[in-house]
């Protein structure tokens, strides 16, 4: 075990880099309830589609979110293995 989180760890500060913008933790905040268009995110947020692309790459990066392209959009996913990684991560500090 803790190899494997050990292993996690080398990724930590990018996890943690992404969501220390409020931005992008409003991001993950909505697409907790399913996949979204970027279009549909950039009415959403009332920003511009580069502003907000700028966020998802920094979340896509940290391996928090998934891409999906359909034609000329993306769509957009939180990466649920991820969760379950960080959580890990948070309950092998919680440990003694």
């Amino acid at each position: 075990m803790a190899l494997t989180i050990t292993k996690k760890l080398s990724s930590v500060a990018r996890i943690f880099h992404a969501l220390s913008d409020e931005t992008r933790v409003k991001i993950i905040e909505q697409l907790k309830d399913g996949e979204q268009c970027v279009c549909d995110m950039t009415d959403a947020f009332k920003t511009g589609q580069s502003r907000l692309s700028f966020h998802l790459k920094v979340l896509k990066d940290a391996g928090l979110v998934l891409d999906r392209p359909e034609g000329r959009w993306v769509y957009y996913s939180l990466n649920q293995e991820a969760a379950d990684d960080l959580q890990d991560i948070v309950n092998w500090f919680k440990t003694p």
